[in-house]
């Protein structure tokens, strides 16, 4: 039996928090990131479906991998936020430091990616605001290459970890993934529900160890749904979870997503219900093999 966990239903357009202007939101231009020591070169970053860690999962809280970047430059934010959510994260951009403290204070997020050099408030400024109040959120700063005092005292505040431009995006990725592994604490790594299995650090779903193809908000739809096993999710708990600011989500669309999903999970014998009025329930399977457990520290 399905358990009700409140929240308005129908489709919604995820809201910036109160304060923050439009010119705060997510960068618009695309293009291509370029950093001059990757081995890559210019490139438009791609989607892939392994290899990335999940969410920091429980039973009595949807997961909800959530990055906030504090980062001027247009084009480099942009580029960061394509190849962060290609990668399964929830990407929100700011432009200034002020907006960043706003935002920080008003909504939660599992990790801050902060240039120093933002206007209106610097970056070791949002720094300090952050750790006064006692907020432990990973930080990892941008900084100029030539900048090691800024450096120093960014890690003396309590960012956990520092990158100097330029640099390469693989290397920013590996460091993204390791600030969130020490910081989730021990969590499932493989999440089971019969014979279907998802594995959070690759984000990879199988059927009798045969690998399930899921698109990107499918993969997301599919760790919502199997960490909340027998639980109520509003269409309104979906939007706030896939969605960036600002970005429209039609009640349709939603629909859309969990009847793509349904198809490729239902030959597992794992069933999505639908309550009119209240959401959606993955229907409990107490066959289910415990999931695997590992300490990340």
């Amino acid at each position: 039996m399905c358990q009700f966990d409140p929240g308005r239903a129908g489709g919604a357009r995820r809201r910036r928090p109160p304060g923050l202007s439009p010119a705060s939101g997510a960068a618009s231009v695309a293009a291509p990131i370029v950093y001059p020591n990757d081995p890559a070169g210019p490139r438009m970053p791609q989607w892939r479906q392994s290899g990335r860690p999940g969410a920091r999962l429980s039973l009595d809280v949807i997961p909800a991998m959530r990055i906030l970047i504090a980062e001027d430059d247009s084009i480099l934010a942009d580029g960061l936020s394509r190849s962060l959510r290609y990668d399964g994260y929830a990407v929100d951009v700011v432009s200034d430091g002020s907006s960043a403290d706003s935002a920080l204070q008003l909504q939660a997020f599992d990790l801050l990616i902060l240039d120093l050099g933002l206007p209106r408030l610097d970056g070791l400024s949002v720094l300090r605001k952050l750790r006064q109040r006692g907020t432990p959120l990973p930080v990892l700063i941008l900084t100029a290459a030539d900048s090691i005092e800024q450096r120093v005292e960014g890690l003396d505040l309590g960012a956990d970890d520092y990158m100097s431009k330029p640099f390469a995006l693989s290397e920013l990725e590996a460091r993204v993934r390791a600030l969130i592994r020490r910081h989730g604490g021990a969590r499932a790594s493989v999440l089971r529900h019969g014979r279907l299995a998802f594995d959070l650090n690759g984000r990879v779903a199988t059927i009798d160890d045969a690998a399930v193809e899921l698109s990107a908000r499918e993969t997301s739809l599919l760790e919502i749904f199997l960490s909340r096993s027998g639980r109520m999710i509003s269409k309104h708990q979906l939007v706030d979870l896939l969605c960036e600011w600002g970005e429209e989500v039609t009640t349709n669309a939603i629909e859309v997503y969990i009847h793509r999903l349904r198809k490729k999970i239902e030959p597992a014998g794992v069933h999505i219900l639908t309550v009119r009025g209240l959401g959606y329930c993955l229907e409990p399977d107490n066959r289910s093999v415990p999931a695997d457990t590992a300490a990340v520290g």
